[in-house]
């Protein structure tokens, strides 16, 4: 059903709801990519947001959820309904144990457990994101992901606030059973970290932000690695035979090593382009629409599929 003014009115009377008719989604995606929502919408607090979801669901209107958008593919058509962001952004900890809220930015939960002393997030500096988004797709880098600090997770199911402990998340690399249940919306997190030395902490992030900046530097628009690395043991025999125990890290195979064989530097459709030095690197170098991107990404998928028999998933979610 289409937004109508008066759902945008109902909408803009609930308290801590700030709404953007018409706004272009290219304005918050990393990609720079997108275009308008019927209705963008920020929420600042969990109650609201609960009367955000009823009231759509009562008037039968299409909504979808998004994070920062670092890690989104928009239609170049936009999308049709109400984008609900949830700004919630409160971090604090009772000894080493840290209370995030889903609106936080995965980086300024990384600085405050650095601050304060907590390991365990450390190697996940720089990566872009809201801790909801990284809770959601279990993010990760360096060997380590969030989950392995996951305690529970607070979250609304359309109904109810529920909790689950680590085990009921069903994490796996890069994977949550909320990536099955795109419905249930996650408004917290609790994680047990690991008293240590601050300034130790501190010399690991820089060390590992330093790499990463020169891989994806800020500026460039782009959702990191597009595609995730495969697992060693889940590989066909003939395929992992092909595969230089160089190019095996921690039981796993990036992804760039199976694109690059397959050709994928340098590749560009449009504006949107493959990185020459990184095969698992597609960045906007200006104009580059939706449609480019989403045609070239299925050329690296045919392109490995040929090359290997594989099929690589992607780590973008897509919207619209």
């Amino acid at each position: 059903m289409t937004v109508t003014q008066e759902t945008i009115e109902q909408l803009d009377r609930i308290p801590n709801v700030a709404v953007s008719p018409g706004a272009l989604l290219s304005q918050h995606t990393r990609f720079g990519i997108g275009g308008p929502a019927a209705v963008y919408a920020e929420v600042g607090s969990e109650d609201s947001f609960r009367d955000v979801l009823r009231l759509l669901r009562d008037n039968q209107v299409s909504y979808t959820v998004v994070g920062d958008g670092t890690n989104l593919i928009v239609s170049d058509k936009g999308f049709p309904g109400v984008v609900l962001r949830l700004i919630t952004r409160e971090i604090a900890r009772d000894g080493a144990l840290v209370l995030a809220q889903a609106g936080a930015s995965l980086q300024t939960l990384v600085d405050y457990s650095i601050q304060n002393g907590l390991r365990g997030l450390e190697t996940l500096t720089g990566i872009p994101g809201s801790v909801g988004a990284a809770v959601y797709g279990n993010a990760g880098a360096y060997g380590h992901s969030i989950s392995e600090r996951v305690v529970s997770v607070r979250f609304f199911d359309g109904r109810q606030v529920r909790d689950f402990d680590n085990a009921q998340c069903r994490f796996q690399y890069r994977e949550s059973i909320f990536k099955s249940h795109k419905e249930w919306i996650i408004f917290s997190t609790d994680l047990e970290m690991l008293q240590a030395d601050a300034d130790a902490l501190r010399r690991t992030a820089d060390d590992i932000l330093k790499v990463r900046n020169q891989k994806f530097p800020v500026t460039m628009k782009c959702a990191g690695s597009i595609f995730k690395n495969l697992l060693l043991r889940d590989l066909p025999e003939s395929v992992a035979a092909q595969v230089p125990a160089s190019a095996i890290r921690e039981g796993k195979i990036p992804a760039a090593w199976f694109l690059e064989q397959a050709g994928a530097k340098g590749l560009q459709r449009g504006d949107i382009h493959v990185a020459d030095y990184h095969a698992n690197l597609i960045y906007n170098a200006g104009a580059g629409t939706a449609a480019d991107l989403c045609a070239l990404i299925a050329e690296l998928k045919a392109r490995v599929q040929a090359r290997f028999g594989i099929e690589l998933e992607e780590e973008v979610q897509y919207v619209g």
